[in-house]
Order: structure tokens, then sequence, then C-alpha cells
């Protein structure tokens, strides 16, 4: 089984989307041009400030009962989660085989040579909204440290991109949750199931898909849709897990 997962999850958990309006300082910002290259070299105080203060959003979000349920189906299936998503919901949930398509605000990289720094600890993990910080060097060329995500206009990680086709392409079946399958070229990872001959699984606020023998989408809250598959297939639903945050 594969799981394929998008903003749409870690919503549930407080983390807000690109395509939720931003409030306070951040508000006369757009997300779309701060997170490119061009935003990066004209302000990188800039960039890095937004970057620590999204880190700090994610710090204080909680694995909601979603991610839980997706580690817990581990320990009986071999499952596979594919994300499109930066924060490390996933992994604190308990799921190991994780794919990060779009990077990880865990760890940043240089911006001139490209490397990641081997001990790397955040000095400002509570970054206030709006705040300008100039951001670290690099230990090995002196060059700035940017967020090691995927920017806009940037390509995905050949090696990522290359593991999560693979595994779709040998799943039996692949389910896609809180994704709106217009970030391309994540947003063919069902195409790619479903031309292998794996059932794929739509779970999102909104109809996403048209059903077919192989395909369907089940409309609502993966906090509450995830968890009642788990349930449906004979395993245990961990009373303990985290729910989302209101």
């Amino acid at each position: 089984m594969v799981f394929f997962s998008g903003a749409g999850i870690s919503a549930e958990s407080g983390i807000p989307t690109f395509r939720d309006p931003l409030t306070g300082l951040w508000a006369l910002q757009d997300p779309e041009k701060l997170e490119t290259a061009n935003a990066f070299r004209e302000d990188a105080a800039l960039v890095w400030g937004w970057y620590l203060w999204r880190r700090a959003q994610v710090s204080r979000a909680l694995p909601n009962a979603a991610h839980q349920a997706i580690a817990q189906l581990a320990g009986t299936r071999e499952v596979i989660v594919i994300t499109q998503n930066i924060d490390d919901l996933h992994e604190r949930a308990g799921s190991e085989q994780v794919i990060h398509l779009h990077g990880s605000l865990a760890q940043p990289k240089c911006f001139a040579c490209h490397r990641t720094p081997t001990a790397f600890s955040f000095e400002e993990p509570n970054a206030r909204e709006g705040l300008r910080i100039e951001p670290p060097r690099c230990p090995r060329c002196n060059g700035k440290l940017r967020p090691g995500v995927v920017w806009f206009g940037e390509q995905l990680p050949a090696a990522e991109w290359k593991r999560a086709v693979l595994a779709v392409k040998d799943c039996d079946v692949l389910l896609s949750i809180g994704t709106s399958g217009v970030v391309f070229p994540a947003a063919e990872i069902p195409t790619i199931a479903l031309r292998a001959g794996a059932y794929v699984v739509h779970i999102n606020p909104v109809q996403v898909a048209h059903p077919s023998n192989r395909e369907l989408c089940l409309v609502g809250r993966a906090t509450e849709i995830v968890p009642a598959l788990l349930s449906l297939i004979g395993l245990p639903i961990d009373d303990r897990v985290e729910r989302p945050v209101p």
C-alpha cells in the first residue's frame, strides 16, 4: 500500500496551506513569490525569516488521527508514504518509510554549493511573524543557507522521484489524501498507479476524481475517513491518537 499525502492532511493539524489567506504581517506577502530562488537572491533575510516562521508553526503542530492511522497500518502491512508536505508529521506519528517529494523544513542546504550541512541547529526556533533574519552560512563555502525544500520553478529531487515512481508502480492500492492534484509532476502519482494496475482511493474534502472500476473518491475529512478505513480492515484504532487542532 502507498499513501500519497498533500497539504490537506497537514491542514487538519493546523498547518495552513498555500491557498489559505495569510494573516498579520505576512498578509502583505505572496507565498508563491517568497518561495523562489529569485526572492532569496533579492532578500535572503525576508525569505529565511518566513521559512523560520513556517518551521515554528510546524513544530507546534501535532500528528493527527490520519497520520497516526497510517503509522499503525505500517505495523501490519507493507506501507510506503509519499508526501508533498515539507513537515515531519508522518515521521512524528511513527511512519518510517517516508519519501519527501518537496524536501523538508528540518534540514537546510547551501544556496551556493548545494551541500547539506552534516550538523546544524536552528538558532531561531520561535521566529516571530514578519521578522527578517539573516540566514546562517555554509561551513564549507560560506554561502548562505537556504531552506531544504523545493521552491517554485525547481525540479523535484531525482532520487526521491525515482523511489516514488518505483513504489507506485509496484503497489496494489494507492490512497491519495488531501492533495489538490494541480501541482506537477507530483500530481501524476495517482495516474501512474492506475496505469500500473493499482486501485486508487482519493480522500479529500471535495470531489477530485470521477469514479471508475479502479478509482473512487471518499469525500470528507482525512482524520475521520482514514481511521475508519483502518477499522474496516480489522485493525484497532489507537485511542491515544492526537486530534486535529480546532
